[in-house]
């Protein structure tokens, strides 16, 4: 049993299966600019989208194409779907307990929770929020301070290693969602 004060969810891979909306847009993109897609899949989980753009396209309008491809995503349904247990598990816990943290786009973030049917949080922390994204703690600190909580009193769920890099670097506690192990 862990005892926290607040549980904070990463989005894409832990409350939503987003995998091959994402694959299948970044993989369109990257070829659309040139650029080898699997380069651009092995870093883009977890990360904002404002930086895998500015990293690989430089030259691009990086604010132009963040809506371009978060647009692109939020209209690409095929595959998306609930993780298993996880509407019931946030129905069960009370609001302003939780709040999700995601390197999406607040557009992309909605999107996806009404896609699924989720509950939509009283505190959303979202690429649009932020100055530095994961695996910089500046997000899940965010997220922890917008529910009145210290972010050592919080547990983070997450999936991907930026995201697990910006809990622990906010010293909160994280519990991997792929592999079900504890990594505090």
């Amino acid at each position: 049993m862990l005892n926290c004060s607040a549980i904070l969810f990463d989005l894409d891979g832990v409350l939503v299966d987003s995998t091959g909306s994402v694959t299948r847009q970044w993989s369109m993109w990257a070829e659309e600019n040139n650029i080898d897609p699997h380069t651009v899949l092995e870093i883009a989980h977890g990360v904002r989208t404002v930086e895998i753009v500015r990293r690989f396209a430089p030259h691009l309008d990086a604010e132009a194409e963040v809506k371009r491809l978060e647009k692109r995503e939020a209209l690409d349904h095929e595959g998306v779907s609930v993780m298993p247990g996880a509407a019931e598990l946030l129905k069960s816990i009370p609001q302003g307990r939780w709040c999700v943290v995601t390197s999406g786009t607040r557009y992309l973030a909605l999107s996806r929770l009404r896609l699924g049917k989720l509950p939509i949080p009283k505190v959303l922390v979202s690429a649009d929020d932020v100055s530095k994204g994961k695996p910089d703690p500046e997000p899940y600190l965010m997220g922890a301070n917008l529910l009145g909580m210290n972010a050592a009193e919080c547990l983070v769920i997450e999936d991907a290693p930026a995201g697990i890099r910006a809990a622990h670097a906010g010293g909160s506690r994280c519990r991997c969602s792929e592999a079900g192990a504890d990594s505090s």
